[in-house]
């Protein structure tokens, strides 16, 4: 159980992070973590009232708000490393995210066999691998490393945080409601600031009513994502579905090669092949 929803985590995140990849072309970034979290939120506050999830309100949901304040910070510190440096090096270097709550499950006292230490080894070098990681070119700006390292610790966070935000279905939803909320209050907070100092908020031609649909599927992609994550690490050791739900870059990559017939280079590819075996030795150990 771990594994398939750990995996489902990685599909969901994996193509909500191309999905939003693709509206921030068009559309500012802000705008699109603003919108899209505002759908999520709507969708879960009437699945929240139509299960009785109020009832489940309680000491718990101090972690689902502040998974709901790292959240947006998280990413927009990637999405701003992105612009300013190579996506070879951001996206392989936001993988060491896997780390909190890695470390979060080996503090607690858990403690993989040695199959599954292996897994995690070769899973991890292959997302690492499957971000396409530039090994020569210009150097990179320290505060793109910077912003990339604020993006992957507040990830991980998030990861641990909403792990520990619920213990039933109905407060899952629940703590994913007040996550969106608070990550909508947030988001819009700085998107009034930027309004404030010159930014804008939708582009030139006027909001893209079009891209609805896409920024829905953003939003409830990710909170989907999370769902699914918190049921893995709640059913199984977190060691191991923190590092299968890491696996999204590699979703990330084959999404552009299906729909944007990118081509991987020979070292994704040797990723993906790395991310799949790793994969196998977690869920067989």
């Amino acid at each position: 159980m771990t594994a398939f929803f750990a995996l489902t985590t990685s599909l969901l995140w994996g193509l909500a992070d191309f999905g939003g990849g693709l509206l921030t072309r068009r559309t500012p970034a802000l705008t699109v973590v603003v919108v899209s979290q505002a759908i999520a939120a709507t969708v879960l506050g009437a699945i929240v009232v139509a299960t009785g999830g109020w009832s489940e309100a309680g000491p718990l949901l101090w972690f689902a708000f502040a998974a709901g304040l790292v959240g947006p910070v998280a990413l927009l510190s990637f999405y701003k490393a992105l612009a300013l440096g190579p996506m070879g090096v951001v996206s392989p270097l936001a993988t060491l995210s896997v780390a909190v709550p890695v470390g979060v499950g080996l503090v607690l006292g858990e403690r993989p066999g040695m199959l599954q230490v292996a897994g995690i080894a070769v899973a991890v070098t292959g997302v690492v691998l499957a971000g396409g990681p530039q090994l020569r070119g210009a150097p990179v700006q320290r505060r793109t490393i910077l912003l990339t390292l604020v993006a992957a610790l507040g990830f991980g966070t998030v990861f641990a945080l909403i792990t520990e935000a619920s213990t039933t279905v109905t407060g899952l939803f629940l703590a994913l409601f007040v996550q969106r909320l608070t990550n909508v209050a947030v988001g819009g907070a700085a998107l009034a600031v930027s309004v404030r100092r010159g930014g804008r908020a939708v582009p030139e031609g006027g909001f893209p009513w079009a891209s609805l649909p896409a920024l829905a599927f953003v939003g409830l992609a990710d909170v989907a994502a999370n769902g699914t994550y918190a049921v893995a690490a709640q059913h199984g050791p977190v060691t191991v579905a923190a590092v299968l739900a890491s696996l999204y870059p590699v979703v990330t990559a084959l999404a552009a090669r299906g729909f944007l017939s990118e081509r991987l280079r020979a070292i994704q590819a040797a990723g993906a092949g790395l991310a799949l075996l790793g994969t196998l030795l977690l869920a067989t150990g």
